[in-house]
C-alpha cells in the first residue's frame, strides 16, 4: 500500500487540549482503519511541526479522506507527503531510465 507522511501542526484548539493528544491519536487510528487505511506510527516532535504521522492507504483518495477527517476535528492542520519505499523507487528509476 502507498505510504503517506503527514506533518501536523496543532491549532489553538489542539494546544488547549494537549492533554488529550494521545487519546486523539487512538481515535484517529480507528477512523483511518474504518476507511481501509492504517496508521503505522505517530511521533510528537519539536520544531516546525508538532506531530508526524505515517499512514498507509490503498490510494490517494483514501489518504485524503482520512486527513480531511482529522483536520475537520479542528485540533491539527496537516501537510501530507507521498512517500516511496525502496522497491517503489527502484521501479520509478527503471521507468525514468527507459
Amino acid at each position: 500500500m502507498p505510504t503517506y507522511v503527514a506533518l501536523l501542526s496543532w491549532t489553538d484548539q489542539g494546544v488547549r487540549n494537549y492533554k488529550d493528544t494521545a487519546k486523539r491519536t487512538e481515535t484517529f487510528g480507528s477512523a483511518v482503519q474504518k476507511l481501509g487505511a492504517k496508521l503505522l506510527s505517530v511521533y510528537w516532535t519539536a520544531g516546525p511541526y508538532d506531530l508526524v504521522a505515517i499512514v498507509e492507504a490503498p490510494d490517494d483518495e483514501t489518504a485524503a479522506a482520512a486527513l480531511l477527517q482529522l483536520d475537520g476535528v479542528g485540533n491539527v492542520r496537516s501537510t501530507t507527503l507521498r512517500a516511496f519505499g525502496r522497491e517503489e523507487m527502484e521501479r520509478i528509476i527503471a521507468k525514468a531510465a527507459g
